[in-house]
């Protein structure tokens, strides 16, 4: 009597724990499959946080090393991108801001990327890779995320008016659906 007494009462405690972990598991099964199904326009993207300060001076040197500074953007809607050549969501939003600075260069708009600390040459073969034309700067002393931008998170954008104004900022990868949607009105609201 004892022995079918435990017995049930170690079934009557499993039950609920086997549930869980199957509700889990298909929570889990659910997700990884919308995942896959994700495109590059997919809504799995940071939301930008709207801020208004002002962008930090920050001066450094490009892929060329010659000097380079925010301030010689004054008057161009700027996104600044922190990135790194490890940083997986670095690498997936890389298209999306390639496709969205080409489409706005021409209405005053530009991205600055840079890069948090790698090795020249191999920021120099990432852009080759992923074919990026627009203006990719080297921070090999972490200038722009610790003094600068104050984050140490990878990837870190912030979107600087015409008036060096920083309206917008996120922390992780963005795709072109969200880039369209908060940064474009930014461009075409002003002159």
């Amino acid at each position: 009597m004892s022995l079918s007494k435990n017995t049930s009462q170690i079934k009557n405690r499993a039950l609920p724990l086997i549930f869980l972990g199957s509700g889990l598991l298909i929570i889990a099964a659910a997700y990884f499959l919308f995942q896959k199904d994700a495109g590059p326009d997919s809504d799995l993207s940071a939301i930008p946080v709207k801020v208004n300060y002002p962008a930090p001076e920050l001066n450094l040197t490009d892929l060329g090393g010659n000097p380079t500074s925010l301030a010689d953007y004054r008057g161009k809607v700027v996104l600044v991108n922190l990135w790194a050549t490890w940083c997986p969501p670095c690498k997936e939003e890389m298209p999306a801001l390639e496709t969205f600075y080409r489409k706005h260069a021409g209405d005053g708009f530009s991205v600055v990327a840079v890069n948090d600390g790698d090795p020249t040459a191999d920021v120099v073969q990432f852009v080759k890779d992923y074919g990026l034309t627009f203006p990719v700067w080297l921070d090999p002393a972490y200038t722009a995320t610790e003094k600068a931008f104050k984050t140490l998170n990878l990837p870190s954008s912030f979107v600087i008016d015409r008036n060096g104004q920083i309206v917008l900022s996120w922390v992780g990868g963005v795709n072109l659906r969200t880039l369209e949607k908060y940064v474009a009105p930014i461009i075409e609201d002003q002159p």
